[in-house]
């Protein structure tokens, strides 16, 4: 019986066809481990609340954290970055790794800030992509329950008659702070904007009294209408909020076919992969029908959307549009 020795050449050839299947598995082991079915046993999820505690957007961030957190089988942990009405936030999110670990829960303002604050670090339409839309609401101005301003109409006359008549918003370029001021342009009425940053510290100081009228979403003004503190004047969609029935709009009240609702959405990295944009779609849609999650959110004055992420790409490429010819048309500047 003959053995065959085999040649340098032939040696070499198996070594290296033995390399490349082991690089092979190793690479198919990889993106195994990377493929958005894996997803999200890697690491928590971060959801960024682009506004400080207290505020709207902190407290639907932590209540969708629970329930996702049980449906996903991994922690959900909520940051606050606020700042910039908004922007610091979504700028984190927008430069984190598309990885579907990073996620920013965003409010009305992420439509108004592209046209209002020059020089953003991230490009809103590009950098970011919408998962789904939570939710919308109407605003309600508000004063105290003390105040001197009984209706809406008491508001108006005071400013026409140059009673240095002042509100506070959420922060500067919030949408309260544009609809007010389109309200104050339109109507020629003067009265002057106090920016806080975020609903928490605006409405401590407007149930102290230390600013006469605030504006904000029925999520964030309610509770102080309810416990007594605070007395709403008007609302900013065109139909009444089913939560103040009895509170007239601004279309009711002489600016025939004003609408501002306010409005929380999901967002990702753009680059996101689509299976992990359409599993947490589904993830926190299902959250959204659970009995008890939606009657925390819908209490505090939020109509649930829970749409697709296309359907909610539309509205907020919508609301972008809306409020930058707003912005322009009126000369809008942040403070």
């Amino acid at each position: 019986m003959t053995t065959t020795t085999p040649t340098p050449w032939r040696l070499k050839a198996t070594s290296i066809l033995t390399a490349l299947l082991c690089l092979g598995s190793v690479s198919a082991l990889a993106q195994t481990a990377a493929a958005p079915g894996a997803w999200p046993g890697k690491q928590p999820i971060k959801m960024i609340a682009v506004f400080p505690p207290g505020g709207s957007v902190d407290q639907v961030a932590r209540i969708l954290s629970q329930p996702l957190s049980q449906q996903l089988g991994q922690t959900v942990i909520v940051d606050n970055r606020g700042g910039a009405s908004g922007s610091i936030g979504a700028a984190a999110v927008a430069a984190a790794p598309a990885d579907g670990y990073t996620f920013a829960v965003v409010f009305d303002t992420h439509a108004v800030n592209p046209s209002l604050i020059h020089g953003l670090p991230f490009d809103t339409r590009k950098d970011l992509t919408p998962v789904i839309l939570i939710g919308t609401s109407a605003m309600v101005l508000a004063t105290n329950v003390g105040s001197e301003y009984k209706t809406f109409a008491d508001v108006v006359a005071a400013a026409k008659a140059k009673k240095n008549v002042s509100y506070g918003s959420i922060g500067s370029g919030s949408l309260g702070h544009l609809a007010m001021s389109l309200l104050g342009k339109s109507g020629n009425i003067d009265w002057q904007h106090v920016p806080y940053k975020g609903g928490g510290p605006l409405m401590t100081d407007a149930v102290a009294g230390h600013v006469p009228l605030a504006i904000g979403s029925v999520f964030v003004v309610k509770p102080h209408i309810d416990s007594g503190r605070m007395r709403p004047l008007v609302v900013t969609t065109s139909k009444r909020s089913p939560e103040l029935p009895n509170v007239p709009t601004v279309a009711e009240s002489g600016f025939a076919g004003f609408d501002a609702p306010a409005w929380w959405a999901i967002l990702a990295p753009a680059k996101t992969p689509p299976a992990i944009i359409k599993r947490m779609n589904e993830e926190v849609a299902k959250a959204l029908k659970n009995p008890e999650i939606a009657k925390k959110l819908s209490a505090q004055g939020i109509n649930i959307v829970g749409s697709t992420p296309e359907a909610a790409s539309v509205f907020i490429n919508k609301q972008i549009d809306i409020w930058a010819k707003v912005v322009k048309d009126n000369g809008i500047t942040a403070d």
